[in-house]
């Protein structure tokens, strides 16, 4: 998502308007998903014409995908960084999975677009999204193979797709799935307490995993 904004230079009005598209996009692709998602309603939400998105965005499938390399390159851009940096493998690890659990609670559409990207997949039809979050696995790739020969290297019956599964699919469904189930008893998942309650649990659970000492 662009901020309003930047510290070196201020946006043009160009600028500013497809920074809009993209956040009225991300909501409502989120809300509906991509096939009940239409451009006049996007247009609508910006306060244009339905003909300006297209001066930006060829089409439907172009926004979106413009979309989802706002998202997850956002993403990216946050988790990078930590798993290159200091620390153990596992410390750095943990660290990412605590800047993910951060970004999802920021950027809750996130967790709704990855659950409506599983739903909406077809066999024998590669998802938008896997364009996108290749560069999450050439990057765990990296590290893994950066750290092999570290004495403090994840233990080797830690699988890295199970323990990103493990890790991805309980917050999203803690974020996107959770108030839908339990809807009559107003539960909010972003409200502080129980997001820590989430950071807490799943980081245990990933602690245990890699045999790293308790916090």
């Amino acid at each position: 998502m662009v901020q309003a904004g930047t510290a070196s230079r201020t946006l043009t009005r160009a600028e500013r308007t497809r920074a809009s598209i993209l956040v009225a996009a991300e909501t409502l692709f989120a809300e509906r998903g991509f096939a009940e998602t239409r451009l006049e309603d996007v247009a609508a939400a910006v306060g244009i014409r339905r003909a300006s998105i297209v001066y930006y965005f060829a089409d439907k499938p172009a926004l979106y995908d413009a979309v989802l390399a706002d998202v997850f390159g956002g993403l990216l851009a946050r988790v990078e960084p930590v798993l290159l940096g200091a620390g153990t493998l596992a410390e750095r690890a943990i660290a990412a999975v605590s800047t993910w659990i951060d970004y999802v609670a920021g950027r809750p559409s996130t967790a709704r677009i990855l659950l409506r990207e599983v739903a909406d997949g077809r066999v024998g039809r590669e998802p938008p999204l896997v364009r996108h979050t290749r560069a999450f696995s050439a990057l765990i790739g990296h590290v893994l193979e950066a750290s092999a020969n570290d004495a403090s290297a994840v233990p080797s019956h830690v699988d890295a797709v199970h323990l990103a599964s493990v890790v991805t699919g309980s917050t999203v469904f803690f974020v996107a799935a959770m108030p839908v189930l339990l809807p009559g008893e107003g539960f909010e998942p972003l409200q502080r307490e129980r997001l820590e309650g989430h950071r807490s649990e799943v980081l245990d659970i990933v602690r245990r995993l890699l045999g790293a000492p308790p916090s």
